[in-house]
Order: C-alpha cells, then structure tokens, then sequence
C-alpha cells in the first residue's frame, strides 16, 4: 500500500491550494488551478480510503462492547471488503499522467500490403473509428482523404474531438492486418492485408513552436476525386518541415485553411515525434510495451472467415467481429488500458 506520509502529503497539499484560490491571493492562478484540477481527483480517492481506515478503527474499538459487538462485526466485515478496491484506486490514481491524454486526435491511416484490398480495407477501418467516435458522442471531421478506383482510401487524415479522445483512442496506432476473401477474388480464397494507423495528439502552439525558417510552403492545383474537378487556382498546400523532412498536404478550396489545416497536421506529427523520442528513452530495457506507437508493429487481426478479431499485445481474442466494425470499441481499448496501468504500476513500484 502507498506509504500513510505520502496520502498526508496530497491532502495537505490539496487543502492549499483550495484555501490559495479561494482567497484569490495569487499571481498565478492559472497554473495553481491546473494543479488543483489534476490533483482532485487523487484527493477524493485519498478522502475515500481514509474514511474506511477510520471506520475499520472505529469498528474495532466497538467490538470490546458486548452490546456493539455484533454490529461491528458486520460493519468491519463491509469496510474491510471495500480496502482493497480503494487502495487499488489510489494506486490508479497517483501513476504519472500523459499530459495528451485530454488532447483531441489525429487519425491517419494508410493501406500497406495488399493492393486494392488493403485500400478497401483502410476504409474499413476509418468507418470503424467514426462510428466508434457518434457512440461517444464525438465530432468527427475528415481533414485530407484521398479514394481508390473502387472505393477504397489511398490514405485520409481525420480529427477527433471530445472529451478524453487521445486516452482512448492512442492505443490504435500500428499495422491492422484483415484475413477475408477480397471483392476482387473471384476464386474465393482468403487473402491477407493490412493498413497502418497512425493517432497522434493534437498539438497547440504553445505545445510545439515552429520557426519559420524551418519550414517550407509551396502551392500546387489541387484536384477533387480520381482527379476531377482540377481547380483552376493554386489553392493546395505543401509545408515541408526540413529539420525531420515531415511533409504535409492540404488540398481544400481554400487556400488560407489549408495552410492552418497542414499545420495543425504538422504541429501533431512533430509533437508525437518528441513524445515518441521521450518514450524510446523512457523504455529503452522493456521488452515489450503496449501503445508504444510503433508503426511497423502488428497490433491486430481481423479475420473475417471465423468473426474472430485479435490484438496480439495482450493476447486478447473476441468472436465478435461484425460488432466491432462497427465501432464496438470499448472492450478492446478497456483491455489496453488495463494493461498499461498495470505495466505502470510495475514501474512506478505501487
């Protein structure tokens, strides 16, 4: 269990900065109030688990009272019944947080091996990701999309929005792989292919500072779908980042948006690469992580034949996979979740 000390430690600090704002006397109400919200949360779990401490040691002090002592029994059996889901908790909630996890997303995905089937299949997994986002009651918004001949998606770029959007949905990025019989198959056999995703958190200015000496943008014609409806203006945007070489297209009606468009995108990619950078660091002698956003690891198979979808980093299988190109998402990502904390938990020793 966290260390009595400690648990005094956040309540106290908790009690502070409580008096410090509502007194208003402070310069930097911003930043107190940040902290005030982050630890609230660690303060009411601490406030829960101390209340059942204190009843078990009230309860205890009943039982030597021949009168009290058949209801301190049942009442030290309830709250000692309830120790171990409060500690586990506070365990939850004193790991350290990803400062992104609020943070609204970006979702790209792209087809890899498979030709036209894996473009099918990209589009699979967009619709997959949008119905999940209606289910949560996010906005959904597609940024860049670029089509195949028969419907498929060549690569598409979309923005989530909502409440905790980063945390649930940053354990996606990775290869997808589908085992199902193509459209184009006319022989029936089971064909494999795969798509990659890429979520990345969305990234403010404040976030990440981009000197325009290291950038460059240029403007081209942009063109609608299959390459029709050619614009007759120069209203594409290119911005080259040349430091990483990252390169970021917009190619709506509007010029001006799509300058903010390409460099929202590109804010998101070089904010990912400095989380990605930390994270290497950070876990440089594990030899296994969940989420690490590696983009060449296969994460997932859906395998349409057996209505069978796994995710090989927790060797979770469901036999529900109609369900869960749907959107049906969250026992999945629950799944996920749960494993990174308790890989955390390992870590930070609680």
């Amino acid at each position: 269990m966290v260390a009595i000390e400690k648990l005094a430690q956040i309540t106290q600090r908790f009690e502070f900065l409580e008096a410090k704002l509502a007194s208003g006397e402070t310069d930097d109400i911003a930043a107190l109030s940040r902290e005030y919200a982050e630890l609230k949360p660690v303060a009411e779990e601490v406030a829960a688990f101390r209340a059942i401490t204190e009843g078990i040691e009230a309860a205890e002090a009943m039982l030597a009272d021949p009168e009290m002592r058949e209801l301190a029994e049942e009442e030290l059996a309830e709250l000692k019944a309830q120790l171990p889901d409060a500690e586990a908790s506070i365990r939850l909630a004193l790991l350290p947080k990803d400062a992104a996890d609020a943070k609204p997303a970006m979702i790209e995905i792209r087809p890899g091996t498979g030709g036209d089937e894996a473009a099918l299949f990209a589009g699979d997994l967009l619709n997959m990701y949008r119905r999940y986002a209606e289910d949560k009651g996010w906005t959904f918004d597609i940024i860049e999309m670029a089509e195949s001949e028969l419907g498929g998606i060549k690569e598409v770029t979309a923005h989530v929005k909502g409440q905790g959007v980063f945390a649930r949905l940053k354990y996606e990025s990775g290869v997808h792989r589908v085992q199902r019989v193509p459209v184009t198959e006319s022989g029936g056999r089971v064909h494999t292919s795969a798509a990659t995703v890429a979520v990345l958190p969305e990234a403010e200015e404040v976030d990440i500072d981009i000197p325009g000496t290291d950038i460059r943008i240029d403007t081209m014609r942009a063109s609608g779908a299959g390459g029709q409806h050619v614009n007759t203006t120069d209203s594409a945007v290119r911005i080259t980042h040349i430091p990483t070489g990252i390169i970021v297209v917009s190619s709506e009606k509007s010029q001006h948006r799509n300058r903010e468009i390409a460099m929202q995108v590109l804010r998101a990619r070089l904010y990912d690469l400095e989380r990605q950078k930390i994270d290497d660091a950070r876990s440089a002698d594990r030899k296994a992580q969940v989420g690490s956003g590696d983009r060449s690891e296969r994460i997932r198979t859906y395998n349409f034949p057996q209505g069978r979808m796994s995710d090989h980093r927790i060797n979770l299988t469901l036999y529900k996979l109609d369900q869960v190109m749907q959107g049906d998402l969250d026992e999945i990502i629950d799944a996920l979740t749960a494993d990174a904390q308790a890989q955390l938990l390992a870590d930070e020793g609680l």
